[in-house]
């Protein structure tokens, strides 16, 4: 299975937005979630799930994700991939999702995700637009859109 990570792009402050939950994001936010989708489509990635956590900047970075990659498919929402949510629910109904899938959410539990998924105690921590690439839960690639570059990723 091909896993992508992805942290939501740039949200808008709490104190414009109300509360963290409704945070939208900013128009660099969406800017750099295009880019970040340029940035997959040139690593010919194409998806046959996306699950995003509920709140607002996450599914709006999902969907710009989806039109950026011709994803027609529904966005799944999962609620596990809320802040302070722990992703082992995640984990274990994403083989049934397909074979490459897009998982958009939050840090830390994505990085907690990449942890798990890999057998690792630990994972880097994401920046906000990035996807962290796995294949069979071996990395092979992260995409930052606040520098435009894929950078691979090899490990023993």
């Amino acid at each position: 299975m091909k896993l992508y990570l992805v942290r939501h792009a740039e949200a808008v402050p709490e104190d414009v937005a109300g509360t963290d939950a409704d945070r939208w994001l900013s128009a660099r936010g969406r800017e750099h979630a295009r880019g970040l989708a340029r940035l997959l489509r040139e690593e010919r990635v194409e998806l046959d799930a996306i699950v995003s956590s509920p709140l607002p900047r996450a599914v709006q970075t999902a969907e710009l994700l989806a039109a950026g990659l011709d994803y027609l498919g529904p966005i799944a929402i999962d609620a596990a991939l809320a802040p302070g949510c722990h992703p082992r629910r995640v984990i274990d109904g994403l083989v049934a999702r397909g074979m490459a899938v897009a998982v958009v959410g939050h840090e830390p539990t994505l990085a907690m995700l990449g942890a798990m998924v890999m057998g690792r105690p630990a994972f880097p921590a994401f920046r906000t637009a990035q996807c962290a690439a796995l294949d069979r839960g071996v990395p092979t690639f992260t995409s930052r859109a606040d520098v435009m570059t894929t950078t691979a990723l090899f490990v023993d």
